[in-house]
């Protein structure tokens, strides 16, 4: 048991739904089609009055015949049931294609309120669930939600049908369908019975689903780095240790839930036998016709195989609110990220102020304890230090992906949370260390940062880099296919692509996590080039990997643990000989041959 529900926790964000709280939730996405699901409902009884007439039509011929067996009778009660199997197959049509349309466009609706709520969750809320996981609710759960809708559908179908079979045999004889509703309440209980567990096999079964998902495409992302340290063997002994966890799991589910079949089918058989016995010696003594009591034995089927449909429809209907709870838990989930206002600023300076900032990303670690800073509008200011000083989480903070716990932080004397974030960070250009490229040209991946930007400003972008020398080299210039994640381009290429990227946005405030990988001396001096445009004038905040960046930042600042231990120009931290000379001395020092030599060509 332990190992079947090994890492199936639940998610940080996932809540717990009263039934009630679901439906009504559920409804909202079907009000805007109200006039089609009313339509639905016309056609749906249709369909059940057809259903209904046929055994009825039925046992009506038996005594007809009987009566009178001639051609003209036979040919009479063929016709009706012509039409009414006619009417039954127009009817099923119509509704089938109107529901598809209606349970497509909510879930198209659904999956759009799910991606959006996604894409503006914080940066956190990605470094704590796996992608792949996020990738399962919104496509996977959304699907197993419109499968319930449809079978919610055909269980009113059979619903109707029941309810007018049971007021026809009401009128023919009341014992016999007292006997007959009589086994209801066992239906129920042993479908209600089921409801619970239903529910937690199901959604234990929805959790493995999402931590498979979460690791192949983790597997997949970085084959690269597997294929290098030859760990194929290792992704494929997690796989199949995923995957048994999975087959127990969907064993355990597929057991829990079939189990209900055998106890339907054995409560049938019983009621069955009852009928037969009692309907037997109703013909006998003359209180039916033979003709009725056909009819009550077909009643058993279109009343045991809806109860049979109700008591599977338990169980697939907990299926559809747990898919449905997980997609609203997403949906629902709260930002870190707090806004306390909407202002827009149409324009930024690029002043940017810490007053005792604290900031942590798990409350026993703290990151920046009281961080005091002011940056001028137009500054050049290079954070340096060791690993875990605090300069990502500056540049972070910046950019709003993370909420500080105290303390405040203004962008030109503004409160950063009161800010409309949309409207803050389209003054804000990010050049984070490993570039990300999506699939398509290298004209794709630059526009992507002004969309509504013209070719000619596109290649503007890209030949203010450099004077745009670094795109002789590519096979068809801005028209290079980039590949998945920029595979099709070298690092510094990529680097470069991301530049241009930025510099067509023409952002005031420039966030800059310098790469650390190593390139070429030709392309080090074009990505010298790129830094020098695209920081002119504007506010950069950058973390320095690079010995240019630091000699020609107007301010250095040396962090350690999240607290500033100096400041001031690279000549004047040098002369101070402290922390920041023996940072240069065993990091940037190295660099100083390869630079000297970059510049003099």
């Amino acid at each position: 048991m332990g190992f079947i529900l090994d890492g199936l926790d639940t998610e940080s964000y996932d809540r717990e739904y009263s039934d009630l709280e679901l439906l009504k939730r559920v409804a909202a996405y079907f009000k805007p089609y109200r006039a089609r699901i009313f339509v639905v409902a016309i056609v749906l009884a249709l369909n059940a009055v057809a259903g209904s007439g046929v055994p009825i039509a039925i046992s009506r011929a038996v005594d007809a015949v009987s009566a009178d067996p001639s051609v003209q009778r036979m040919l009479f009660s063929a016709g009706i049931m012509l039409l009414l199997g006619s009417l039954s197959w127009v009817s099923n049509f119509i509704q089938q294609m109107i529901s598809a349309r209606v349970i497509g466009n909510v879930v198209f609706k659904l999956r759009e309120d799910a991606l959006d709520a996604t894409i503006h969750h914080d940066i956190s809320f990605y470094e704590k669930h796996p992608s792949g996981k996020i990738v399962s609710r919104v496509t996977s759960d959304t699907q197993d939600f419109s499968d319930v809708v449809s079978l919610v559908i055909n269980l009113i179908s059979q619903m109707l049908t029941i309810g007018i079979i049971i007021i026809w045999l009401l009128s023919i004889n009341t014992g016999l369908t007292v006997i007959l509703l009589a086994m209801t309440p066992f239906a129920v209980a042993i479908a209600l019975s089921f409801r619970t567990v239903a529910r937690r096999v199901t959604q234990n079964a929805r959790r493995v689903t999402a931590k498979i998902n979460a690791q192949i495409q983790e597997s997949i992302s970085g084959i690269v780095v597997a294929k290098s340290f030859r760990k194929e063997k290792a992704i494929y002994n997690i796989f199949e240790r995923n995957n048994r966890q999975a087959y127990q799991v969907g064993l355990r589910r597929g057991l829990t839930l079939n189990t209900i079949f055998p106890m339907m089918s054995t409560a049938s058989g019983l009621g069955l036998a009852l009928l037969v016995y009692q309907g037997g010696l109703r013909v006998a003594a003359g209180a039916i016709t033979p003709g009725n009591w056909y009819l009550f034995m077909q009643a058993v089927g279109y009343f045991w195989f809806p109860m049979m449909g109700i008591a599977s429809f338990w169980s697939q209907f907990q299926d559809g609110l747990s898919a449905a709870e997980r997609v609203f838990s997403l949906i629902d989930a709260l930002p870190d990220v707090q806004q306390t206002g909407d202002l827009a600023l149409a324009q930024v300076k690029g002043e940017i102020r810490f007053e005792r900032l604290r900031f942590s990303y798990v409350p026993e670690e703290i990151v920046l304890p009281d961080f005091t800073l002011t940056i001028a509008p137009g500054e050049t200011v290079a954070f340096v230090g060791h690993t875990g000083a605090g300069k990502t989480s500056l540049a972070n903070l910046i950019a709003r992906f993370y909420e500080y716990q105290s303390g405040s932080l203004r962008v030109d004397g503004y409160d950063i949370r009161t800010l409309d974030l949309a409207a803050y960070r389209r003054h804000i250009g990010l050049v984070p260390q490993e570039p990300y490229l999506f699939s398509g040209s290298v004209a794709d991946n630059i526009r992507y940062s002004a969309p509504e930007a013209s070719d000619a400003q596109v290649a503007a972008a890209a030949m203010h880099i450099s004077g745009g020398e670094w795109l002789e080299v590519l096979a068809s210039g801005l028209l290079t296919d980039c590949g998945e994640r920029g595979s099709n381009l070298s690092m510094g290429q990529r680097q470069l692509v991301a530049l241009a990227r930025v510099l067509l946005k023409n952002p005031r405030i420039l966030i800059l996590d310098e790469a650390t990988a190593s390139v070429d001396p030709f392309t080090e001096t074009q990505i010298q080039d790129g830094l020098r445009a695209i920081m002119q004038g504007r506010t950069s905040v950058v973390i320095a990997h690079r010995l240019w960046t630091v000699q020609n930042a107007d301010r250095i600042i040396v962090l350690d643990h999240g607290e500033i231990i100096a400041q001031g120009t690279h000549t004047a931290l040098m002369e101070q000989a402290g922390h920041y000379a023996a940072l240069y001395n065993t990091y940037f020092r190295h660099q100083s041959i390869d630079y000297i030599e970059q510049r003099e060509h």
